[in-house]
């Protein structure tokens, strides 16, 4: 079996609303074994022996009416992401944040992605990931022009940003 972790876009967001044990629920009736999901954002980790992406997809617009893309990753995926250290400059604590933009298609060899000075930096572009840190505004916010990052990327693009904390705690 594989361990899977399942991002989904836009859960929880205005009417989009999606209860973690109801995820879970699904997750389990459709055969996955394992389920955990990690905070209330749309985070899932299970064990299957089939790629689950499309699946899972359909069985949540299904149960909630509404299509979420699911950006899957597997848990040698996470393990190797996380080993290979993309914010060893940036300490857990500072005056940023730390994000991780996860992708399901890999990028485009030649695309190239900026920074907003003193608001946000891309620290490293990976097949699948861009890196990011956010810095703390004067009004306290962490990188908010990162709300506008996805002009930078390929139309039709598949994407969901997480704060890189969450990515340790999806294989625990």
């Amino acid at each position: 079996m594989t361990v899977w972790v399942a991002f989904l876009r836009a859960v929880n967001v205005g009417k989009r609303q999606m209860r973690m044990a109801e995820l879970k629920e699904l997750c389990v009736s459709l055969g996955y074994g394992s389920v955990k999901t990690i905070l209330a954002s749309g985070n899932v980790r299970f064990e299957c022996g089939h790629d689950p992406k499309a699946e899972l997809e359909r069985a949540i617009e299904a149960r909630w009416g509404y299509r979420s893309e699911a950006v899957m990753r597997t848990g040698d995926e996470i393990a190797a992401m996380l080993t290979s250290a993309p914010f060893a400059e940036f300490p857990e604590e500072g005056p940023f944040h730390r994000y991780v933009l996860l992708f399901d298609r890999p990028l485009a060899e030649d695309a190239r992605f900026a920074g907003l000075a003193g608001d946000y930096d891309v620290v490293r572009v990976d097949r699948r990931e861009i890196f990011l840190v956010g810095h703390r505004q004067a009004d306290g916010r962490h990188g908010p022009g990162l709300d506008k990052f996805d002009r930078q990327l390929e139309k039709g693009a598949i994407a969901t940003m997480r704060n890189w904390n969450t990515i340790p705690k999806v294989l625990n």
